[in-house]
């Protein structure tokens, strides 16, 4: 997979231009489920792995009957939320044209995506992908995570840019 350093994603108008390519949408289109299925997955007794545990941090860290007070009046509403930004995703993954609040979903859903691979993988921005060994049996997902934060950051420049 290649991208180009022009801007493939801006604002025009009441929408956002999206201009990537068909291989790129098709990643996401593969994606955005396996995040719906680790999501659907979470317990609602907050027994998740870490790289879950990064899209619901404590809200009370220093204390456990609030956190878990919490935890339980808030998981719900903020996994739906979550699982609603995956829809609109999804269902604009092969629109040129996003609105406002599928763009926000966009940006949303692709953090989502990179904080959960990159926890996984205990990988940060300031690993180097060119030092990357093409042999190692992570070297696709890395990538992956280096494109996804790489796509995050022309998403947001498109707001930041209106």
């Amino acid at each position: 997979m290649s991208f180009s350093l022009r801007r493939r994603i801006r604002r025009s108008g009441d929408h956002v231009v999206v201009k990537i390519d068909s291989e790129e949408r098709s990643l996401l289109g593969h994606l955005i489920p396996q995040l719906r299925e680790v999501l659907v997955g979470v317990a609602p007794t907050g027994d998740v792995d870490d790289a879950v545990r990064r899209l619901f941090p404590a809200a009370h860290a220093t204390d456990p009957d609030l956190e878990a007070e919490f935890q339980q009046s808030q998981r719900d509403r903020l996994l739906a939320a979550r699982l609603d930004r995956l829809d609109l995703v999804e269902g604009s993954l092969q629109s040129e044209k996003l609105t406002d609040e599928q763009h926000q979903a966009w940006i949303a859903s692709v953090n989502d995506l990179r904080l959960v691979l990159g926890t996984r993988l205990d990988v940060s921005e300031d690993d180097d992908l060119d030092g990357l060994d093409p042999d190692d049996p992570n070297a696709g997902a890395v990538a992956t995570y280096h494109y996804l934060g790489h796509l995050l950051g022309e998403l947001i420049d498109a707001v930041d840019l209106s």
